[in-house]
């Protein structure tokens, strides 16, 4: 783990992933329901990479809440290197970053599965925001399920890839969101 001093509430989290290919829509949504979560006090978790999560992990920083990022890799590696910012950020007063691989160990796609098992863990549920029919954000939602944790999911348009994993989570029993509230009052806290 990496984070200097700052203080997360381990007790008020929550994971949003999606898929690596944002669109405006999914960063919009991602950007509300970030900010009207971590105005609640809720720290977001997700996983450094590009796209849904970059847009999470920087969200909760804007709204000036705690975010957790959870690698594929050694902690040592910030991959993709152009979150390289972002990982700083968060390390030096906006969260903490953490991974069990060992450090100087690449990912690879193996690893980016034991990471999702990571997120939905310490999370009190899952957002999926968008992702496509075979998406990493499907494995997160099904740790998610598997943990006794929440899976949402946001609805999208119809004619696009990337609503397909929230439809499918949808029609098997994810609560739909469409604003914090829709989350929170799912939550035991």
């Amino acid at each position: 783990m990496r984070g200097r001093g700052t203080k997360i509430n381990l007790e008020k989290t929550i994971a949003v992933v999606g898929t690596r290919h944002v669109t405006g829509y999914g960063r919009a949504i991602t950007i509300k329901l970030v900010t009207e979560l971590a105005a609640r006090g809720y720290t977001i978790v997700s996983g450094l990479a590009y796209g849904v999560d970059t847009v999470a992990h920087q969200a909760a920083i804007t709204a000036g809440g705690k975010t957790i990022a959870v690698l594929g890799c050694g902690i040592d590696i910030i991959a993709p290197a152009s979150n390289a910012k972002l990982y700083w950020d968060i390390v030096e007063g906006h969260g903490a970053v953490v991974s069990e691989i060992p450090p100087g160990v690449r990912t690879d796609k193996k690893r980016f599965v034991t990471r999702n098992r990571i997120i939905s863990g310490l999370s009190l549920g899952v957002v999926v925001i968008e992702g496509g029919d075979k998406s990493g954000t499907l494995i997160t939602a099904r740790y998610a399920a598997d943990q006794g944790r929440e899976v949402f999911a946001v609805p999208g348009p119809l004619t696009s890839p990337y609503s397909r994993a929230p439809s499918i989570l949808l029609k098997n029993g994810a609560k739909l969101v469409e604003s914090a509230d829709d989350i929170i009052e799912e939550l035991p806290l």
